[in-house]
């Protein structure tokens, strides 16, 4: 018997665990190393989606664990009044790589870096609406999940007041289109905000959007649409914050995807890709707003705000980062793996899209035909065989989009390693194919999985 089936450990996860979204998967991990994960028969696991995006750098990397043994000895927390040198540091070394965003903050979690950022907006300006993206997903507390579209929203009561939201923009998926069929990004948003402006009640403090809409599907902001939507606050006073939890700190092939624009922020949180797996994030804003929201007494004390540890940490991966040469890496190794996930799309019918930029790269799976509607099933019964296989592989599975998997491995992946995740993923779409094929004439796939 396989010890991931070991009797005990999965009636204790049963009795004790709140189960707080999705299924776990059918493996005990016990370590990690690179871009591998191992389970407990010691199998490894390639991990194409860096834990929850966070692992930028790999698991376990050398760096990261000195820096945690050696600031652990020194000091890993304090009173939040207090300040250390790698907090001080950090801040300065993120001030360097976005100029402009000069004033840092140092907190645990993105949803927690996207409830300050959205206060301060709300302070400084005066105003209380959010304008989100249909198919976003900035965390689940307070305002962020109001600010949240994708998911979790039913059966929780009222969202915060002023919460207002615009169609995500959808090359595969376009709602106003080009005489070619391509995407009308710039009809789409003048529509979007004719509509929020009749919504609105005269109160619009920000717009908080993702470069790339992770959980909605690796939607890319078309280029263009970053400045657009940025002049689009402008003439009404709005301040724009970008969430760049995993976009952030190389992954996209530039530090910053905002970078690519040529467009800044008013407001940049930062998570995942900072902290190595460590709860770390930040939110970065201009001296002006600042100032202004401290002089308006801006408030928000935690438990873990300024804590040196994971300081420390994000540090260290700023080094790795620039040491390894991992920006330029992420665009050169994210380019071949965007080339070879786009030869699956020429050879399956079923692989309706490849999009994203750098090793942030999402496959959506569709049905056959005209419509290319979503197809859900076969593409949990893809990553289902690809975990079987060896492969972890995230797919998102939402209302009126396709089964996408959104892959992100580490930017320490080696040329070797994508290879072999490819090569997975090929197989893993045979045998899904050859299972839908030999579904007997008015079977369900429900009914075989039931068998």
């Amino acid at each position: 018997m396989s010890n991931n089936q070991d009797p005990a450990f999965w009636a204790a996860a049963g009795r004790h665990l709140i189960r707080y979204g999705g299924s776990f998967d059918p493996a005990i991990i016990e370590r990690a190393r690179g871009s591998f994960v191992f389970d407990a028969d010691d199998r490894p696991i390639l991990d194409f989606t860096s834990g929850q995006m966070s692992a930028l750098v790999g698991h376990s990397h050398p760096r990261i664990v000195a820096t945690v043994q050696r600031q652990m000895e020194k000091v890993a927390h304090l009173f939040s009044g207090m300040l250390s040198r790698p907090v001080v540091d950090l801040a300065e070394r993120l001030a360097a790589l976005a100029p402009g965003l000069d004033r840092v903050m140092l907190l645990s979690t993105g949803a927690e870096s996207n409830e300050a950022a959205i206060r301060m907006a709300k302070l400084v300006t005066g105003r209380h609406e959010i304008v989100a993206f249909s198919k976003s997903w900035h965390g689940m507390t307070g305002a962020a999940s109001s600010a949240t579209y994708s998911a979790g929203r039913k059966g929780y009561g009222p969202a915060m007041a002023g919460s207002l939201t615009i169609p995500a923009p959808n090359t595969f998926r376009p709602r106003f289109r080009h005489g070619n069929g391509s995407l009308d990004w710039k009809t789409e948003l003048d529509d979007a905000f004719a509509l929020i402006d009749s919504q609105s009640t005269g109160s619009l403090a920000a717009f908080i959007a993702e470069p790339i809409l992770s959980s909605g599907g690796l939607l890319e902001l078309p280029q263009g649409y970053l400045a657009a939507l940025m002049e689009k606050c402008r003439e009404r006073g709005m301040l724009l914050i970008l969430d760049e939890a995993q976009t952030g700190i190389g992954r996209t092939g530039t530090m910053f995807a905002f970078q690519r624009d040529g467009v800044t922020p008013d407001i940049l949180t930062l998570s995942k890709t900072i902290g190595a797996g460590l709860p770390l994030s930040a939110v970065m804003t201009t001296t002006e707003i600042e100032e202004a929201a401290h002089e308006k007494g801006f408030l928000f004390y935690t438990t873990h705000v300024s804590d040196p540890l994971p300081a420390a940490v994000g540090l260290a991966v700023l080094d790795v980062v620039a040491e390894e040469g991992l920006v330029e890496r992420a665009r050169h190794i994210g380019g071949e793996l965007f080339d070879g996930l786009s030869q699956l799309k020429q050879r399956f019918d079923c692989v309706g899209d490849v999009r994203g930029r750098g090793l942030m790269l999402g496959v959506e799976i569709v049905k056959p035909g005209e419509s290319r509607s979503a197809d859900h099933e076969l593409g949990s019964r893809i990553a289902a065989e690809a975990f079987r296989r060896g492969l972890s592989m995230n797919i998102v599975k939402l209302p009126g989009m396709g089964g996408v998997f959104r892959i992100a491995p580490p930017l320490t992946i080696s040329e070797e390693e994508i290879e072999l995740g490819l090569r997975i993923i090929t197989q893993s779409i045979e045998s899904a194919l050859a299972i839908e094929a030999a579904l007997p004439l008015g079977a369900s796939r429900q009914d075989v999985a039931a068998e």
